[in-house]
């Protein structure tokens, strides 16, 4: 190929390449006044867009070849976009992605663009739509503020808009320097600004004068002291009707977690496997939450909410006689960071140095929430020196025969439409590794390459990643906005 070809060449893309960030940021600017303006989210195949560069919304329209094989542009977003901004609706989250998927393989003579995306969103339309999804905003407590904590309150401060669903309003720490609240909070603003795995937090954080107080982008927060629940009277904050979230793990059992139905909170949500109370994975079985009763409940474990969606579909798909889990799972703070006691086995050995062969409890638990399994699975964990994205490892037996390229094919389905749509992620990479699951808003992150079946088709090897802080704490706040009852129309 000559010089002057390769000069054009050069030309011609770098020519494209701005017109497509050009379209990119007009896109970012129709989301961002959908936003704002109407309370309407736009997400891409599951990924927000709100808040991202030109560059990531490019690279997240070639991510969309995980889930369909036609190419989706971003000048098909900005006009699906277009779109959506010249019809009245109702407050919704709606996958542009997945509307351009289906776009492209009508086969219904559409005049334009605008009449199938007003026809797709009919049911989003007009004041019978809005009276019916007329949301009361939710206010939030924070119990605890370590690992889940604090995501919990980055991803709550970032995806407030215009506070039409939760409102973060107060943080319960217990005091560490008892003289000094600003040193004290100083401290754990900066544990919020920042973090080694997670990077920095997309906005502001400051602290009142007063120290009793965070200002996280549009939220004020208070910060309240309390060595125990029955210290506190939320209501004399201005904090009423609220839902707490206990990350702590103090309390495990429906008695212990009582403790913070106190003046102000109405509903306790616990983010570990709980003891008399309901184990809910969203997705699977949230709709077992009576909303009159069941004011205590908990969004079981990290794991549980990875394996049971695949399961779940499996199970459904194909029957499982029996399986073994294997966790090979990120260690966390509850191990010693140099070898010291631990009341645990093999835990008191250096987390950063030692792989831990340890228990866990998520195939016992996952038949809370898939009752069908009950008996069926075991269970294992070896804890790694990583500090986060842990692999679920399932060797199960089936009661129908099936090939690799089936199985595959179920959960690419099962990714793509149908209830589980936010819990499982479709991955095609062959070099997809730990590291790169952080930050995954999934539940699940099923690794296709690495599938394996049996020579008579009735056993299979699956290997399913996650995020064992961030996916899961977007589960804990999709059952915290069911539970609440704020959810808005969706279209997935």
């Amino acid at each position: 190929m000559d010089a002057k070809t390769l000069e054009n060449q050069f030309e011609t893309h770098l020519s494209s390449w701005r017109e497509d960030e050009k379209a990119a940021l007009n896109l970012l600017k129709v989301v961002g006044d959908l936003r704002f303006d109407s309370s309407i989210e736009l997400i891409l195949f599951r990924r927000g867009i709100y808040d991202a560069r030109p560059t990531e919304v490019l690279n997240d329209h070639l991510y969309a070849k995980n889930y369909v094989n036609k190419p989706i542009t971003v000048q098909m977003s900005l006009a699906i976009a277009q779109a959506i901004q010249k019809l009245d609706l109702a407050p919704a989250r709606i996958d542009i992605g997945k509307m351009a998927t289906k776009w492209l393989s009508t086969d219904e003579p559409w005049d334009h663009i605008d009449d199938f995306v007003a026809n797709e969103l009919s049911g989003f339309v007009g004041d019978e739509a809005k009276e019916a999804k007329q949301i009361a905003p939710k206010d939030v407590v924070i119990y605890g503020f370590g690992r889940i904590g604090r995501l919990a309150t980055r991803f709550l401060t970032e995806s407030m808009g215009r506070g039409e669903q939760l409102r973060l309003r107060a943080i319960v720490v217990r005091p560490k320097e008892r003289d000094n609240a600003y040193a004290e909070l100083t401290k754990r603003a900066s544990l919020l600004r920042k973090d080694s795995i997670h990077n920095k937090l997309r906005g502001i954080v400051r602290i009142t004068k007063e120290a009793d107080e965070f200002i996280i982008n549009s939220c004020r927060v208070r910060v309240i002291f309390a060595n125990s629940p029955e210290d506190i009277d939320y209501t004399e904050y201005g904090i009423h009707d609220a839902m707490l979230i206990d990350t702590t793990g103090a309390w495990r059992d429906k008695e212990g977690l009582s403790r913070h139905l106190r003046p102000g909170v109405k509903q306790v949500l616990f983010t570990a496997p709980g003891k008399g109370i309901k184990n809910i994975v969203h997705g699977i079985n949230q709709k077992d939450l009576d909303f009159a009763d069941d004011n205590i409940f908990c969004a079981a474990s990290c794991t549980t909410n990875a394996i049971a969606p695949i399961l779940k579909v499996l199970n459904d798909s194909l029957g499982i006689n029996n399986g073994h889990l294997e966790t090979i799972h990120a260690y966390t703070s509850s191990q010693n960071l140099l070898d010291n006691y631990h009341k645990k086995e093999r835990r008191g050995r250096a987390a950063a140095l030692n792989m831990v062969i340890t228990s866990t409890g998520a195939a016992d638990a996952v038949t809370k929430v898939i009752p069908d399994l009950d008996g069926k699975l075991t269970g294992s964990a070896i804890r790694v020196p990583t500090p986060d994205g842990s692999l679920a490892v399932m060797i199960l037996n089936l009661e129908k025969e099936t090939t690799v390229e089936e199985v595959n094919e179920i959960i690419h389905k099962a990714s793509l439409h149908g209830e589980l749509v936010e819990q499982i992620q479709y991955s095609t990479s062959k070099e997809f590794v730990s590291t790169d699951v952080i930050g995954s808003s999934a539940a699940s992150v099923y690794d296709a390459p690495a599938t394996k079946v049996s020579k008579n088709g009735k056993s299979i090897t699956i290997y399913v990643w996650y995020d064992n802080e961030y996916g899961y704490t977007r589960q804990v706040l999709r059952l915290a906005k069911y539970a609440a009852q704020v959810r808005r129309y969706r279209y997935y």
